[in-house]
């Protein structure tokens, strides 16, 4: 099947919803706009033309000026946060991500009371309660009731492109969010705060245990079967897997079966001799991280 590059009369689709302020679709990349012009414009993107302005700090291209001043402003940081330093587009921006640190959570679901930060999450989640999925993979025809789990589905499943390295080790990543979150580990930035304490963490879900298992704030997930609290919606779901008994994802090399694509990759390194993880005082590679950390308790214990 042909891929598509640009959205055309087809792709431009409306989902009413009640909490849906955005009803036009690209289905390329499932990102929605609130006016079709929006749409049309953002089309352009996927097809590589219209791109004419670039940022002169990172040579990032724009369709107009408008979406390049609003770049450019994360590089003035003329919306910075004052919690964690993060530079944000505009204002709207920046006050959603202040809501990180502020816990606010000012949209309600009318179904279950569950509360979010932003409306486009309350949007997503309601599609639980009514079985909505307006997403749907142009490639395959897979239907997805989140825009992020179709992106990365067409990114996972029907391309091996990795044009995002580490800059620190050369690591190649799918996704520059992958990267972004992956650069953590070497710069050992902690921009996620606690307010009830002075711990800081890497990632937000470890906020959000954090504050579940130390202050008892938040909602924990419990698993049907076995009554087991959970913190995050993923690793509830491998579990509930493990009940089932379903795995997969299967080795191509061993034929072995997995709950998950991470265990998978995990299992891989056994069938290579990369050793990509290194612990700087000993000077010793190892193939996986967790045998890092072994080793690294090792060496405190024997200090």
């Amino acid at each position: 099947m042909k891929k598509k590059t640009e959205a055309d009369r087809s792709d431009i689709m409306k989902y009413p919803h009640a909490y849906n302020p955005k009803p036009y679709l690209c289905t390329v990349c499932g990102k929605r706009f609130a006016r079709k012009l929006s749409l049309t414009i953002h089309s352009k993107r996927h097809d590589g033309q219209n791109l004419r302005y670039s940022c002169t700090y990172c040579g990032k291209p724009f369709s107009n000026q408008y979406y390049l001043q609003r770049h450019m402003n994360v590089h003035s940081s003329k919306y910075k946060c004052t919690e964690c330093g993060k530079c944000c587009q505009n204002k709207p921006a920046l006050i959603r991500h202040k809501r990180i640190h502020s816990g606010e959570k000012p949209f309600e679901c009318t179904v279950c009371s569950k509360r979010f930060a932003i409306s486009c999450n309350l949007v997503r989640h309601s599609r639980i309660h009514n079985g909505e999925k307006p997403y749907k993979c142009s490639l395959c025809n897979k239907s997805f009731g989140e825009s992020g789990s179709m992106k990365r589905h067409r990114r996972d499943i029907h391309s091996n492109k990795r044009p995002h390295d580490c800059p620190y080790c050369g690591k190649l990543f799918k996704a520059n969010s992958e990267l972004k979150r992956h650069v953590h580990i070497h710069t050992g930035a902690k921009p996620y705060s606690c307010r009830h304490c002075s711990e800081r963490f890497t990632w937000h879900h470890q906020l959000k245990r954090h504050l579940l298992k130390s202050h008892n704030e938040g909602t924990w997930l419990t698993c049907n079967i076995c009554q087991k609290k959970i913190c995050n919606k993923n690793p509830l779901k491998l579990h509930l897997l493990q009940h089932d008994g379903v795995k997969p994802f299967v080795c191509n090399e061993c034929h072995k079966c997995f709950c998950s694509s991470t265990e998978l990759k995990q299992h891989q390194s056994v069938h290579t001799n990369v050793k990509q993880f290194c612990y700087g005082f000993s000077g010793k590679d190892f193939k996986r991280k967790t045998t890092v950390k072994i080793h690294f308790r090792k060496c405190v214990q024997n200090m």
